[in-house]
């Protein structure tokens, strides 16, 4: 044992052990990471230990700090590891490094979600670190790295492991690191440690794209654009011209709340119940978000430019500089005036800089707003209050108008204060599902105030009003209680996908509306509204599908390849047939699909990776010039 301890390379065997184990204990119980044969058992298995060895490695090139150097890269790995853990439990995904350089911006209301997201036993996630310091203090106090050749070896030797597992890796899953869209396929197959190094680079790839991007490239997007373009519904076409557009992002809300109960009987959202059922609102109950890493703001990129968000990190924050031919600047040049309302600082989510390249006219932030106490929580205003008092700034847009609000009551972890509402939290045993039910009545009875005053104010009878649910509100972690509140006995992959369905209201004044069962998604919003409007979208560089067309394309993708379609949806490696819920018989089919999607992810990436549409120019659009836009605030002036 005492010869032991005077031997460095034990201490080092000591970490990488440790890190490998705890590693692979959070692979088991904290991630989604499901093994479907003994390889991907194998490989989840032994895949920290490349990192591992890999990385602690480097404290060998330090003689005399080498047990600081250790402590050092096992505590660095360990607190990556527990962000991941806590990011994870909410977003069912990995850190990258957009995320992180966003977290910036949206740090100021990050605190309460990610408080809720931690627990006291995540403690076990450092306590091999802590027990590496002590054994540094005690039993290994004297221990030094004699000679620094050794690291060649333990390098040469980690990097045969490393290979060893990608090799393994590609013979399950070839292509792995150049065709897949899902992080944790990369994550199951070589690492948590190991995907950020990937990251890494594959961000590093990303930002080039941008540089090396000309007109030419424009070639294969404006073809495929051509052959995907759907004309619109005659009979529509038009209907709401020169009228009002109005947008309520409404957070967090999935569609599974529609007319769902508590056991006594009681709806939880009764207003948009009525909406749903309602002859003169257009409601989808096959619509889905197709939100990635930025959330809400990918949402509002997704119905702004009917382009897809960015595969890691939010094009809010990672491609605001861009060039866009978003609605807001579209509707300038046919006299529409735009405006955003938010009861959030309009920092957060770098939407200062964001709405300009989108050419918004007005950006009523927090500043706008009475910021009490009383009037806020989570992320900002109370939804009541932000209706209430966004009335008389909506009363002074010269009309028409195009504009949005963007709720954020009902966002995780779904507090509401005593007295916001008499409706009863649940009692489904968890605590995120049992406040949420009660969060959703809340922002339905704000809902229903702000209704209530656009007929008041006889804006209701002369503006399209579209609210949609902006991405899920409770992830696979809550999954065990909402079958209980739904009913069932658990939640299949199949139920899986379609608790991403969010709902979409379309309230066109004089059409007759009703229950839409068509699939859609968030990308098919603008060329809805757009042609409703009386605005044909041929011209412009778009990848959504109306849906009140009768040519309506029959299926829709999510960012990490996954799809609907009407008879099949794919989840992971796997296609199930929509009408029996088991494994599609026949996976060609599922096979024609993953292509379409495939090649419909990369054309949109094209455009806002390489910033394409600075290079094109639809007839009659006037570019927009960021620089012309200046949110300054109540009090303030230009000049001031």
């Amino acid at each position: 044992m005492k010869k032991a301890a005077q031997n460095y390379l034990v201490f080092y065997v000591i970490a990488v052990v440790l890190l490998w184990i705890k590693t692979y204990i959070a692979y088991q119980f904290e991630f989604r990471l499901d093994t479907e044969n003994t390889l991907q058992k194998f490989l989840l298995f032994i895949n920290p230990l490349s990192s591992a060895l890999f990385y602690l490695a480097f404290a060998l090139l330090s003689k005399k700090y080498f047990k600081h150097v250790l402590i050092g890269i096992h505590f660095f790995l360990s607190f990556l590891l527990y962000a991941n853990i806590v990011y994870y439990r909410f977003f069912n995904d990995f850190i990258t490094v957009p995320v992180l350089l966003q977290a910036k911006s949206n740090a100021g209301g990050l605190g309460d979600s990610a408080a809720g997201l931690m627990s006291l036993t995540d403690i076990f996630y450092f306590t091999d670190t802590i027990l590496l310091i002590v054994l540094a203090c005690t039993l290994f106090k004297q221990v030094k790295v004699k000679t620094r050749r050794t690291y060649k070896f333990v390098f040469l030797f980690s990097i045969i492991v490393f290979l060893l597992n990608l090799s393994l890796a590609e013979k399950d899953r070839p292509h792995l690191l150049s065709l897949t869209f899902d992080r944790n396929y990369i994550v199951k197959y070589l690492g948590a440690y190991n995907f950020t190094i990937f990251d890494i680079i594959q961000n590093i790839q990303t930002s080039s794209q941008r540089v090396f991007a000309s007109s030419s490239n424009l070639t294969n997007v404006e073809n495929y654009r051509k052959a995907s373009y759907t004309p619109p519904n005659p009979a529509l076409f038009g209907k709401a011209k020169e009228m009002n557009a109005l947008f309520v992002s409404m957070e967090s809300f999935q569609n599974f709340m529609i007319d769902l109960k508590m056991p006594n009987g009681q709806p939880v959202t009764p207003f948009l119940d009525s909406l749903a059922h309602e002859d003169n609102t257009f409601y989808f109950d096959h619509f889905y978000h197709q939100t990635g890493q930025g959330k809400t703001s990918d949402a509002e990129f997704l119905m702004e430019n009917s382009l897809y968000p960015l595969n890691q990190g939010s094009a809010f924050i990672n491609k605001a500089q861009n060039t866009y031919q978003a609605t807001p600047a579209i509707l300038k040049g046919f006299g529409y005036n735009s405006a955003v309302f938010h009861g959030n600082y309009k920092t957060f989510w770098n939407r200062d800089v964001m709405y300009k390249s989108l050419g918004y006219d007005q950006f009523f932030d927090a500043s706008y707003f009475s910021m009490t106490p009383q009037n806020t929580k989570n992320f900002g205003m109370k939804d009541k209050p932000f209706f209430a008092e966004s009335m008389p700034m909506l009363e002074s847009l010269k009309q028409p108008f195009y504009t949005k609000f963007i709720t954020l009551s009902n966002h995780f972890p779904f507090e509401i204060d005593p007295g916001d509402t008499d409706f009863p939290k649940g009692n489904f045993g968890d605590w995120a599902v049992d406040q949420y039910v009660q969060s959703a009545n809340y922002m339905d009875q704000a809902l229903q105030q702000f209704f209530a005053a656009l007929k008041k104010d006889r804006l209701y009878d002369k503006t399209v009003i579209i609210l949609y649910g902006d991405h899920y509100g409770l992830s696979s972690n809550n999954y065990p209680a909402l079958a209980k509140a739904l009913g069932v006995d658990n939640i299949a992959p199949v139920m899986d996908s379609n608790l991403q369905r969010v709902p979409l209201f379309i309230h066109v004044p004089g059409v007759k509306g009703g229950v839409e069962h068509q699939v859609g998604g968030e990308v098919d919003v603008r060329p809805t509204l757009l042609h409703l409007l009386g605005i044909d979208t041929k011209d412009y560089i778009e990848f959504g599908s109306d849906l009140l067309s009768p040519q309506h394309r029959n299926w829709l993708a999510f960012r990490n390849g996954d799809f609907v379609s009407t008879d099949l949806i794919k989840s992971g490696d796997k296609c199930y047939s929509v009408e029996t819920q088991d494994l599609a018989a026949d996976q060609k089919d599922c096979n024609s699909f993953v292509d379409k999607v495939k090649t419909e992810l990369q054309m949109s990436d094209m455009v806002v990776n390489q910033d394409l549409l600075r290079f094109y120019h639809p007839n009659g659009f006037k570019p927009i010039n960021p620089s012309d836009y200046q949110y300054l605030g109540p009090t303030k002036k230009k000049g001031a």
